[in-house]
């Protein structure tokens, strides 16, 4: 990834991240991993953990709803030619992690 991309990664992070914060309801918790960027900065995904991970379906369904919005914010916050186009994943490599932090505890 380009130092601009590093950048735009970064700065995506935080806009999303509060914007989850700001209009999930209280029944999950949302948080935003990471996100890749495209090489020309037109599409984002941003990789979401959901706990507790019953939610998981329904917490990317209300992201995915909410994209307009989110790319208004983008538009307002970020100073772009062109604003990304943003779509979420499940964090696989998260899950991931908890499944063996889980497991080495039982060790």
């Amino acid at each position: 990834m380009s130092h601009r991309q590093e950048k735009v990664s970064g700065r995506l992070q935080e806009i999303i991240s509060g914007f989850l914060n700001k209009e999930a309801n209280t029944r999950s918790v949302i948080t935003v991993t990471h996100c890749e960027v495209g090489r020309d900065l037109k599409n984002v995904t941003a990789f979401i953990s959901v706990f507790p991970d019953t939610y998981e379906t329904e917490a990317l369904e209300f992201t995915r709803r909410k994209r307009s919005e989110l790319r208004s914010l983008i538009a307002d916050q970020m100073p772009m030619k062109t604003i990304p186009f943003v779509d979420f994943e499940i964090d696989a490599g998260e899950k991931n992690r908890q499944v063996i932090e889980g497991i080495l505890e039982k060790i």
